[in-house]
């Protein structure tokens, strides 16, 4: 991953590192659980078509990182290379940070200690927590119910807690992929990996006033079709920590593939009214 040079002038051109006075922007996503940076190839030629700067990130064990998911077993580990980037931008440039399902306890991990970096905060189908799962109500409005779905590994021994965990194959498309291309289900399918149990279970961040957690706008995008993130736990999670926006889509969960040009239009509808 390359990192851009420091800009110093708000109005210079989007290759510089920072948007500008002409509705440049610099869209950050991260993918969700057994993902990676491929899973939003298409938004990613949307936004770059569209003038913008795109960074995509695998997060530790996912993508193309080589490290063993099961044997990451800290949230801090597991979201390093998130942490890695925001740290070297610059203080002047702040990103329209986007993430996806799992991805948005890595959104709330930035708020904590990146917020200044962050112009926006889009959480797509995304687990909403303002700190993350400190408490069993936090799982319960969080972490999907997929037990009966998902095949567990156990890295350190049956005798011991699972370490990672993956949708069944002949599931992934029913329960993730329902609305969206049979091409995209199946590029999918050879590239998803197992998620690291552990790291998750432990994502939980130090808390911050409430007015600091403020300082940060954020905006949540329903999947209205969605069989990992039931619409259930969508609104119970905006009900209980209130983003300044909600917006709406007829998706499965994954619109990056399901509804590609509805989701490129409310990144930039969104990044044009907070930025």
């Amino acid at each position: 991953m390359t990192v851009d040079n420091e800009c110093h002038d708000k109005a210079m051109p989007m290759e510089n590192g920072c948007y500008d006075k002409h509705g440049k922007f610099h869209f950050v996503l991260v993918h969700g659980a057994g993902h990676g940076a491929w899973c939003w190839y298409k938004i990613v030629h949307l936004l770059q078509n569209s003038g913008h700067k795109v960074t995509v990130l695998d997060l530790r064990g996912a993508g193309i990182n080589t490290a063993n998911p099961d044997s990451i077993t800290s949230f801090e580990d597991y979201d390093a290379p998130l942490m890695d980037f925001l740290s070297q931008l610059s203080n002047s440039e702040k990103v329209v940070l986007v993430g996806h399902s799992a991805g948005g306890l890595s959104l709330s991990h930035a708020i904590h200690v990146f917020g200044y970096k962050i112009a926006v905060a889009v959480y797509v189908a995304a687990t909403m927590l303002p700190n993350g799962f400190c408490s069993e109500q936090d799982f319960q409005l969080g972490a999907p119910d997929l037990q009966k779905v998902t095949e567990f590994y156990y890295g350190n021994g049956p005798e011991h807690p699972p370490t990672s965990s993956k949708i069944i194959p002949e599931f992934q498309r029913e329960i993730l992929y329902q609305l969206s291309p049979p091409e995209d289900a199946s590029l999918a399918s050879l590239l998803i990996r197992p998620a690291p149990l552990l790291a998750f279970q432990t994502a939980q961040f130090c808390e911050q006033s409430e007015e600091f957690m403020k300082k940060v706008p954020r905006v949540y995008v329903k999947t209205l079709q969605d069989r990992v993130l039931l619409l259930e736990k969508q609104e119970a999670m905006i009900k209980h920590w209130s983003p300044d926006n909600v917006l709406s889509m007829d998706s499965d969960h994954s619109p990056f593939f399901s509804l590609p040009l509805e989701l490129h239009t409310h990144l930039l509808q969104i990044a044009h009214l907070f930025t």
